[in-house]
């Protein structure tokens, strides 16, 4: 089975409170986007976004440019479902594909939020495209919110492996283009009653150096 339709069977066959990853606030990543401090007309994408909240408390916040992606077209049509009483000028863009391909505007982003896409990577051509992508998306001090399962975190998710990191290991993915500034552990507890180690990172977009004359 390909990854979208992987994805795509998840969002069709359980309810989006029914899977593990579920949380009905993402809290440490708010927690982040409030001490950023960034203008509400910041432009945001949330990658890999199901049928997560945290656009909803976006926009709660006063945030109005918004982008949501997602593999799978049934997840973000929870999403739409969900925020269609919302006032027009509230609305977002909703963009299906592999974000490691998906076409971006360049240099546009003012903050890449990614809460448990990359640790699905485990091909090094693909995380490297990952990584290339986020560096041409994410403007000059941008950032790049990035979390994935801890070493003591599962093994595999949704019936597929993952690849785990600390802190140092993830940032030192991004290190080409992006500067840690932060980062947290979280013990995400799961709606089966178990939890699961997830590790943080925020990292800045580097400026490219000024020409010499």
């Amino acid at each position: 089975m390909s990854s979208d339709s992987h994805w795509q069977q998840v969002y069709t066959s359980k309810a989006t409170d029914a899977v593990s990853w579920y949380r009905p606030h993402l809290d440490r990543s708010l927690a982040f986007v409030d001490a950023l401090g960034l203008d509400h007309d910041a432009p945001i994408i949330d990658v890999g976004a199901g049928a997560s909240t945290l656009v909803d408390d976006l926009l709660a916040r006063g945030f109005r440019d918004l982008t949501v992606n997602d593999i799978a077209e049934a997840a973000l049509a929870h999403t739409r479902a969900r925020l269609s009483a919302r006032p027009a000028e509230q609305r977002l863009q909703c963009r299906v594909g592999d974000i490691t391909t998906l076409e971006l505007p360049q240099a546009h982003y003012a903050l890449w939020h990614d809460r448990a896409v990359f640790h699905f990577l485990t091909d090094a051509a693909r995380r490297d495209a990952y990584v290339a992508q986020s560096a041409r998306a994410v403007r000059g001090g941008g950032h790049l919110l990035v979390a994935t399962f801890a070493p003591d975190g599962p093994e595999r998710c949704s019936g597929l492996p993952v690849q785990r990191y600390d802190a140092d290991a993830l940032a030192a993915v991004f290190a080409p283009h992006f500067t840690r500034i932060d980062d947290a552990r979280e013990q995400h507890p799961t709606p089966f009653g178990t939890t699961q180690s997830f590790q943080y990172v925020l990292l800045r977009r580097r400026t490219a150096p000024t020409a010499r004359a």
